[in-house]
């Protein structure tokens, strides 16, 4: 058996930054190399993947034998858009499959895997952080509008009370009521504009998530069972501590009131370099530090699902729905990304940051 020569040479810097799974597969479909990426993808390290056939690792949905063919007659790339792709153990991927062969070898393909779940979060990361931002305008200015004018009707009903029997009382305590938990939402509202730009430093994740669980356990969460699975080997994220722990506190409350008569969340944290976006200043930034905030409610609403991140959407009777767009705001604000995944039984919030930067000191909390 002839043994596995080296493998093809592929520039390193740029191999390891294509932020989806890439391989370069052999004139008779097998794999030269992969970038981490792929490892990811693949759950398989580039030693063990060197030399197998492609497409005994790789299920896909498509002809892939008569496009690399294709690709090699005509030396043009190709595509193959929206086929479902499968390693055997993750459920399908709806991915775009691209195929081009290399200028310097034509006997040697690039294959080139986009998922179309990456794609559509980022998609809709994108569409919800343009509404949040139009959103918080109009809510700034309502809000002005709006408080001075309850005041007034809160105050004149409590003077209107003074006079009236038990019975007419009941009404203006209502008219009382009423307007205080509309100042109240009004204040939610106006918390977009007055959240600071966020005082980033090295900070802990585990900490954070630390201050929220033992804040929520004493208060809304009482009633759940929050367990811990964390990779305590996780490097710090670069954030605002307060700000971290306001989005943290926040998703267990969603996940507390979702579980009305008691169940468990759990924390979850982990390391993933397949996530990649583009920073304001055009450079590409990874976001590797995972945090999943999992509980076994009855999940989000197939119909809103989508639109979760928005503001005035709710998935709950009388919710604002303004604690989650404010979530999305923040993360966005930090250069991360969050995003759903929601089934019955099951529904997981993942928040994905940065690593601070290797210059900047740890950030210690205080006990």
């Amino acid at each position: 058996m002839t043994p596995y020569r080296m493998p093809y040479p592929v520039p390193g810097v740029i191999w390891a930054s294509l932020p989806l799974p890439a391989l370069l597969l052999d004139a008779n479909a097998r794999i030269l190399e992969v970038n981490p990426a792929a490892e990811t993808f693949l759950n398989s390290s580039e030693k063990a993947l060197r030399g197998q056939p492609a497409f005994d690792r790789l299920s896909i949905d498509a002809p892939m034998e008569e496009a690399l063919t294709r690709a090699r007659a005509n030396q043009s790339p190709l595509n193959i858009n929206d086929v479902d792709v499968t390693t055997g153990e993750r459920p399908p991927v709806q991915c775009t499959i691209h195929v081009a062969p290399m200028h310097d070898n034509p006997d040697v393909i690039m294959l080139i895997l986009s998922p179309r779940e990456i794609a559509d979060r980022l998609g809709r990361s994108m569409g919800v952080k343009s509404a949040a931002r139009s959103a918080i305008g109009m809510a700034e200015m309502l809000a002005h509008e709006i408080k001075n004018p309850l005041a007034g009707i809160s105050g004149a009903a409590q003077l209107l009370s003074m006079g009236l029997s038990p019975e007419d009382q009941e009404l203006t305590d209502l008219i009382v009521v009423e307007t205080r938990r509309i100042v109240k939402l009004l204040e939610q509202v106006e918390q977009f504009g007055n959240i600071r730009p966020p005082d980033r430093k090295p900070v802990n994740i585990h900490d954070a998530l630390d201050r929220a669980r033992k804040s929520a356990l004493v208060g809304f969460a009482a009633h759940m069972t929050i367990t811990e699975d964390y990779d305590p080997s996780l490097p710090p994220t670069f954030a605002d501590s307060d700000q971290l722990m306001q989005v943290f506190l926040n998703l267990i409350k969603n996940a507390a009131e979702a579980c009305k008569t008691g169940g468990t969340i759990r924390l979850h944290t982990f390391y993933d370099l397949s996530l990649r976006i583009r920073r304001k200043d055009g450079q590409p930034a990874a976001l590797p530090l995972q945090i999943e905030i999992i509980d076994d409610g009855p999940g989000i609403k197939p119909e809103i699902a989508a639109e979760i991140f928005e503001p005035f959407v709710s998935g709950r009777e009388n919710g604002t729905g303004l604690g989650l767009a404010l979530v999305s705001k923040i993360i966005s604000d930090h250069e991360g990304w969050i995003s759903v995944d929601s089934t019955p039984g099951r529904t997981a919030f993942r928040v994905s940051l940065p690593i601070a930067p290797k210059d900047k000191k740890p950030l210690k909390e205080a006990p």
